[in-house]
Formats: structure tokens, sequence, C-alpha cells
């Protein structure tokens, strides 16, 4: 039976890359250049609002009452706290929130985020779930391999905050939850479906790795 680890298995190169990139590395080790994540966290606040259209696009997917307030849910949470709170922590970094507002938007975002968007237009629910899962799962599971790695630095590390943001129980649990949904419906699926969505994850786990190392290079 298919499952959420089963889409992992089967481009594990590519996950591989995307979970244990050099920009993460040297985030858990503390000497990421604080350039490379200001220009990292820029970016995301661009991506969120792309995540936010996502999740509308996922209201108009749903087909039953349950999956449109799952999908109503996240849309709310990004604009009534998410945006807000990214807003704040870019404070913290020293972006202001009119710099926030008038950034062009990187090639490696635009490239991903409207990925996710054509893959759930074009696709059911499922298509546009499995395309958000390196964002939504990825985070969770990056923390945790994160904090399991021996060089991972706790002193003095000033993005130990980060960390701790996507290893806190309350994303951990959001993150099983949306394993568990994903799980769920793969159970329902032929193999020729399920190569249709490993084509649509493995893209989408490569398109997150081009984020990470456009945070690294600073590009545009």
């Amino acid at each position: 039976m298919p499952s959420f680890q089963s889409l992992t298995e089967a481009c594990q190169d590519e996950w591989n890359r995307y979970i244990q990139h050099d920009f993460i590395r040297q985030l858990g080790k503390g000497i990421l250049d604080k350039s490379c994540f200001q220009h990292y966290l820029k970016q995301d606040y661009l991506f969120l609002i792309q995540f936010a259209r996502a999740w509308g696009l996922a209201v108009y997917k749903s087909h039953d009452v349950f999956e449109i307030r799952k999908a109503l849910a996240g849309l709310k949470a990004i604009m009534d706290t998410e945006l807000e709170l990214h807003i704040q922590y870019c404070k913290e970094w020293g972006i202001s929130e009119q710099e926030l507002s008038s950034l062009p938007e990187a090639k490696a975002n635009i490239a991903y985020s409207r990925y996710i968007l054509d893959a759930g237009q074009q696709g059911e629910l499922l298509d546009l779930h499995v395309a958000l899962a390196p964002c939504l799962i990825g985070y969770g599971i990056i923390a945790c391999w994160l904090k399991d790695q021996p060089w991972y630095q706790t002193i003095n590390n000033p993005y130990q905050s980060w960390v701790e943001m996507y290893a806190n129980d309350e994303f951990q649990i959001a993150m099983q939850e949306e394993i568990d949904w994903i799980n769920q419906r793969l159970a329902d699926i032929d193999s020729q479906r399920f190569q249709q969505l490993t084509k649509i994850f493995t893209k989408a786990t490569q398109l997150e790795a081009d984020f990470w190392q456009m945070g690294l290079d600073k590009s545009y």
C-alpha cells in the first residue's frame, strides 16, 4: 500500500538533497551567512502569499465539507496568523514590512510556487497536497533531522528559533495530520496513479531544494 514514505523513497536522492541541503547544514551549524538567511526570509514572505492562493485553490478543489473546512483553516492560518508572524520575525532580522511589500520574486520562488498552483489546477486535491508536501511536511522533517545531527549547534546559534518553530509540538502535530491525510488518499489509488503523483512530488522536491540554493546564492 503506497504512503507518504513511498513518495520519498521513490525519489530518495532528490529528497535527501532537499532535506540535507548545504543551506540547512550551515543553518544547523549556526554558520549560515546572515545575508543568505535574510534573502531566504524575504522570498519566503512572497512564497506565503502564493501558499495562501494554493489553499484557496484547495477550497475550490474540495468535494466535501470536511475537505473544505481543512483547506479554509489552512488559508485562514496563513492570512490571519502566519503572514503577521513572518513580518514580525523579519523585523527581528532587520527586514522592514515596507521592504517586504516591494520585493521582486526570485526565479526559484516563481518556479516552485507556480508549479504548486499548476499541479493543483490540472489535477485533483490530492495532486495539490502532494505538490505542497515538501513544504508542509518537509520543514518538520528537516527540523527533526537537524536536531538528530551530532554537529547541530544549539549554543549561540542565531537560527535556533527557526529550527524550534518547525520542531515544536504544534507544527509536528499538523505535519502528522497532513501525512495521515495523504496516506488515507494514497491507499485508494492504483500503481499508475501513484506514478503520476511520484512525478509531482519529485519535481516539487527538486524545486524546494532550488529554493534553498536560491537563499545560499542570494539569487533572483
